[in-house]
């Protein structure tokens, strides 16, 4: 996660001061990207502790196309009620906890301009394993016509995947990165996707490539920063998936586990919303 690291030192030093939607201000670079090869381990950020958990119960609710943060919540994970209950989507919800057309949505029910859906993932799959060499393994969330209907805009708006000598990888474009918060949660959670999709294709998942575009640090995330840079990384830890699962939709909770996870205590920082 070094290069992580590289990139936080980077955005303080080199970083332009700009405004932003929330009025807290940030520090940004534009155009920056991450590679993580698999074969070094899973990566975790170990300066400070990774919620693997809430991210792992986000995947997989992602994955089964929802947009009802209830169903979230009864994995323990509670990310999304401050978009859930933000005034100016509560008018807008469908009911009590919809946070609308949001990700997962996308990826599995895109709408077609005739009324059909589109599932973006299963198609990914079916690609990978007929098609392993197309350049169209494409799955995007960011869908101009129902940015609208959406809680938040993605901010992880396209993903694609390359087969080669039998690996996997798989590279995200992100349009908006909070480089303290959200960042170490994205880099793990397509890190996580890869290996499942590896796994339900029957290869080896390789390198996380992450594109970022707007790649900033909020200012009142300034002194947590600071304190991270002075912390020692620990050796990335690994990952482990139930080998039975054969299919992207069989995963559970139970079936993603961290393991030898070693890391520095937390760092609290408040959320822009």
């Amino acid at each position: 996660m070094e290069q992580y690291l590289d990139a936080l030192k980077d955005i303080l030093g080199n970083g332009i001061d700009r405004k932003d939607r929330t009025g807290t201000g940030t520090r940004a670079l534009f155009g920056m990207q991450m590679r993580f090869n698999m074969e070094d381990g899973f990566p975790a950020v170990t300066t400070k502790k990774l919620a693997f958990n809430s991210m792992k119960a986000e995947l997989l609710w992602f994955i089964k196309g929802s947009s009802d943060v209830k169903e979230l919540q009864k994995m323990g994970c509670s990310i999304w009620d401050a978009n859930a209950e933000a005034p100016y989507w509560k008018k807008k919800a469908k009911f009590k906890g919809d946070v609308g057309r949001i990700y997962g949505v996308q990826w599995r029910k895109w709408k077609t301009s005739d009324g059909r859906e589109i599932d973006q993932l299963a198609e990914a799959i079916r690609l990978i394993k007929e098609e392993p060499d197309s350049r169209r393994i494409i799955v995007t969330a960011w869908n101009p016509a129902e940015l609208e209907q959406m809680a938040l805009p993605p901010c992880h708006a396209f993903f694609q995947f390359f087969v080669a000598k039998n690996k996997l990888s798989l590279q995200m474009y992100q349009r908006s990165c909070d480089m303290f918060l959200g960042v170490p949660f994205n880099i793990a959670s397509y890190s996580l996707l890869l290996h499942m999709i590896a796994q339900v294709t029957n290869l080896k998942p390789y390198e996380f490539i992450h594109t970022l575009g707007d790649a900033h640090i909020y200012y009142n995330h300034f002194g947590q920063v600071k304190e991270q840079l002075t912390r020692k990384p620990f050796p990335l830890p690994k990952l482990w998936l139930n080998p039975d699962i054969k299919n992207i939709d069989g995963f559970k909770m139970e079936d993603i586990e961290l393991i030898n996870y070693e890391h520095h205590m937390s760092i609290k920082a408040r959320m822009s919303v």
